[in-house]
């Protein structure tokens, strides 16, 4: 397995090296492949990711990213997702008992389209962003999230009461659950804020358009306990990248008190998205045993660091 990896900005260089560490433990034959892309090479080359870049990656099975810092213009986030059509955003959320909240779920986010569509007109008085929803890039959104194995009720969360694009978007992703026969129900984006907080353990998965999920990631995150636990897979048709949902951090760049799991993780749903459930259930389990051990980062309330945690995760692995 080729994979491509890019360490990002800030926290990425610290969180990403563990990950490599991980899967060279856990692969026979994998070749891993540097890109340098963000905020550093904007800063001495004028763009955060070439096209160079790209024909780089594409020799790769897919990739590992760590967070990067914002480039005015210049989204690094948004033009992987363009150049490998990564329609789909996968981001699960497990309490791990570290909370009072029992949250176990799976966010669906569609990754191309809404207000992150990038179709803008901005003058000195007036300001316009162009939501844009479209029929077959919902049906293949909700086509994914009918074949996820173990999801009990999909949530489509909308805004179908004010915004004509969402009254496209719930009837198309109702349509397809239902031909898939999966059960969901639907809620409106501020009931689904709401009833994350009062009732979590309502949610099975939750399938929404980007900027609500942008949103909703962050509140689920904060429920589980920390931005730091939480990986994400952006999912293509036929590749995919697997990233931490937390930024750089530049506050803690160089503290030793960033959190690898989010990270460690994301290599998690790598192997499961290359097919090595086995794999995968390591990580999982061996992520499980560090926090029920004791040893966190202090966005969990502990006062291990990050080698603390990443040296822990690799020593359970290894058995």
């Amino acid at each position: 397995m080729k994979i491509a990896v890019a360490e990002g900005d800030g926290i990425g260089k610290e969180v990403v090296p563990p990950c490599i560490d991980v899967l060279e433990l856990l692969l026979e034959d994998v070749e891993f492949i540097t890109v340098e892309i963000g905020y550093a090479k904007w800063m001495r080359e004028g763009l955060p990711i070439t096209e160079e870049d790209i024909e780089l990656i594409k020799q790769a099975d897919c990739m590992l990213a760590g967070a990067v810092t914002s480039v005015p213009g210049h989204s690094v986030v948004v033009r992987l997702r363009k150049a490998f059509d990564l329609f789909a955003n996968l981001r699960p959320f497990t309490s791990y008992a570290l909370t009072p909240y029992g949250l176990d779920l799976i966010m669906i986010r569609e990754n191309l389209e809404g207000l992150y569509f990038g179709k803008e007109e901005l003058s000195p008085d007036r300001a316009v962003t162009e939501r844009v929803i479209t029929r077959s890039n919902t049906e293949r959104l909700a086509t994914f999230a009918s074949a996820l194995e173990g999801v009990e009720m999909v949530t489509i969360v909308h805004k179908a009461n004010v915004l004509k694009s969402d009254v496209l978007f719930r009837d198309v992703c109702a349509r397809v659950l239902q031909k898939h026969g999966v059960r969901y129900n639907e809620m409106y984006v501020d009931a689904a804020a709401y009833n994350l907080i009062k009732h979590p353990d309502k949610f099975s998965c939750i399938l929404t358009s980007n900027l609500f999920g942008d949103i909703l990631s962050d509140e689920a995150a904060a429920l589980v306990g920390s931005l730091g636990l939480c990986p994400s897979a952006n999912i293509g048709p036929d590749f995919a990248v697997f990233e931490p949902i937390h930024g750089s951090a530049p506050d803690l760049a160089g503290t030793g008190r960033a959190n690898p799991i989010g990270a460690i993780l994301s290599a998690k749903m790598l192997l499961e998205w290359s097919g090595q459930y086995d794999k995968a259930a390591l990580i999982d389990a061996s992520v499980r045993q560090t926090l029920k051990n004791g040893i966190m980062t202090p966005d969990l309330g502990g006062k291990s660091s990050t080698a603390d945690v990443a040296h822990e995760i690799v020593r359970i692995i290894e058995g």
